[in-house]
């Protein structure tokens, strides 16, 4: 006797089930089950990208943004400089010191907030919000002005970004996340020198527009102004794209979570007392600390970005020292250095996408840790450009892997009501490792260069070869020391991992990079 059908109400609210899929009659169902929706968009028209036209839209929208955000960016400084006035560097440093402040104390709320609520809206609403701060830009002439905008701007952005990173996995299937990420990195950097060139560019419109149109004048339309609303414009445009896409949920059991207070609702805090809010707040970031802390999985790719950017981030303050003191190449070896590290994470990103289905993603993230640091280690050693330029290449390759598997891995292993926090929290480590290397690797090379000149007269000779040894070359060598052994680290935690997997022992989280059954 075939039992009858389940009465409505107790089936899971799922976007969409493919006939095919669903489970037999006689099947036992034990776990909720996931099913998303990636392939597929009937209801949208328009071109697809991996299969997905939402997520198509949301790259576009990612292409536009990050185009608007380079040209903006190149304004702001240049803002900067001028209303500086006899410090023009100072009042860049200031400007700039805005954007890494708010993610030292906002991301982990900011990651509560992604989770709690629909984010779609929170990119709709924060692209918006960008769009008129830098409309006000324009008209404002002091640093602190400028300042207090850079402020806002990177708050909105630390909601932005998280709901990004959180929502991709809900548009493309997992064996298709390594080339999504691929394509949002290409978006994310790929367009600064598109940015630099319209800002160039705009200097010829800003004088043609000040001869022809004087209607305009209360505008003050200048070559920084005009870059300005360019990218007003270009955040408009994304939140007009992002507000069209389609966002299936991915977890069924999401539908059915218990509620231990019906008249709260427990995913935005609203009806609660503000005390009790504040504490709801409190415990969901602990919770994504305790994830991390926990999950041998996502504490493995924190240590590999996070420090591997403290030794690969002192290429930045150091290069054009190291370019000129050991190279003897000036600043135009340290353009072709820069130019050759960009190739290489082109060719990493371009050759990971093509063959990450038969590589292991937990396997390739550490090794390619490992290999950024060896690459690093080697073209420092070098004494001519040449060569300097090659290896650079090497570690812009492994490079570029180590980001998109990074983010790959996070997403295949966070689940989707945690995701907010987990990649709010990146972002923040990103940026105090960022900031760590960018401040103390100058210091770093100035105490080791005088300890070399009085230790080792500035260089070494051995069999016959002369080493030099000033403080530049030390402290990236440091620096790269730094990358191997977070590589080493990742690599023995996710072995770890895999060796309990395969000897029988329960995980919270799924190995990233295999393929769900």
């Amino acid at each position: 006797m075939v039992p009858p059908d389940p009465p409505p109400s107790s089936q899971p609210d799922f976007e969409s089930v493919p006939e095919s899929d669903a489970p037999a009659a006689d099947d036992t169902v034990t776990e909720p089950i996931e099913v998303v929706e990636t392939e597929r968009d009937p209801d949208m028209k328009g071109p697809s990208l991996l299969g997905s036209r939402s997520f198509f839209r949301l790259w576009m929208a990612q292409v536009v943004s990050s185009l608007g955000d380079w040209t903006g960016l190149v304004a702001v400084l240049a803002i900067a400089a001028r209303v500086g006035g006899s410090s023009p560097e100072a009042a860049i440093g200031i400007v700039m010191s805005a954007r890494l402040i708010p993610g030292f104390f906002l991301a982990s709320v900011g990651g509560v907030l992604v989770d709690r609520l629909d984010r779609k809206k929170v990119m709709v609403y924060c692209d918006i919000g960008r769009g008129l701060v830098m409309a006000s830009l324009p008209f404002v002439e002091s640093v602190a002005g400028l300042f207090v905008a850079s402020l806002f701007l990177e708050i909105l952005t630390l909601l932005w970004s998280p709901a990004k990173e959180a929502t991709v996995p809900n548009l493309v299937s997992a064996r298709k996340l390594t080339t999504a990420n691929s394509l949002s990195l290409a978006a994310a950097y790929g367009t600064f020198p598109l940015g630099s060139a319209l800002f160039a560019s705009l200097t010829k419109v800003a004088e043609f527009l000040g001869d022809n149109a004087g209607f305009l004048d209360f505008l003050t339309l200048n070559q920084e102004s005009l870059a300005i609303y360019a990218d007003v414009l270009t955040f408009f445009t994304s939140a007009f794209l992002i507000s069209t896409l389609t966002i299936p949920r991915r977890r069924a059991a999401e539908a059915q979570e218990p509620v231990a207070e019906p008249e709260v609702d427990r995913s935005t805090g609203r009806g609660m007392e503000p005390a009790r809010a504040f504490s709801r707040t409190i415990e969901e970031v602990k919770e994504g600390w305790q994830f991390i802390r926990t999950s041998p999985v996502v504490r493995s790719v924190m240590v590999g970005l996070g420090t591997g950017l403290i030794g690969g981030g002192m290429v930045a303050p150091l290069g054009p020292t190291f370019s000129t003191r050991v190279l003897h190449a000036g600043p135009a070896g340290f353009g072709l250095l820069l130019t050759a590290l960009g190739m290489g994470v082109a060719i990493g990103v371009v050759g990971l996408s093509t063959v990450q289905r038969r590589l292991p993603h937990h396997v390739i993230f550490p090794l390619a840790v490992i290999g950024a640091g060896a690459c690093m280690m080697v073209a420092v050693s070098m004494s001519s450009l040449g060569p300097t330029m090659l290896f650079i290449t090497g570690m812009g390759i492994c490079a570029g892997a180590v980001y998109v598997l990074g983010f790959t891995i996070l997403q295949e292993s966070v689940d989707d009501d945690l995701r907010g926090r987990i990649f709010a929290t990146l972002y923040t480590l990103s940026r105090l490792c960022l900031l760590v290397s960018l401040t103390l690797a100058p210091l770093v090379a100035g105490a080791l260069d005088g300890i070399s000149e009085s230790i080792f007269g500035g260089s070494i000779s051995i069999g016959g070869l002369t080493v030099g040894l000033p403080g530049v070359r030390l402290t990236l060598w440091l620096g790269a020391s730094i990358i191997l052994v977070a590589g080493v680290l990742a690599l023995r935690s996710l072995r770890a991992v895999r060796d309990e997997k395969s000897s029988g022992d329960a995980q919270s989280t799924r190995l990233p990079g295999s393929e769900p059954a």
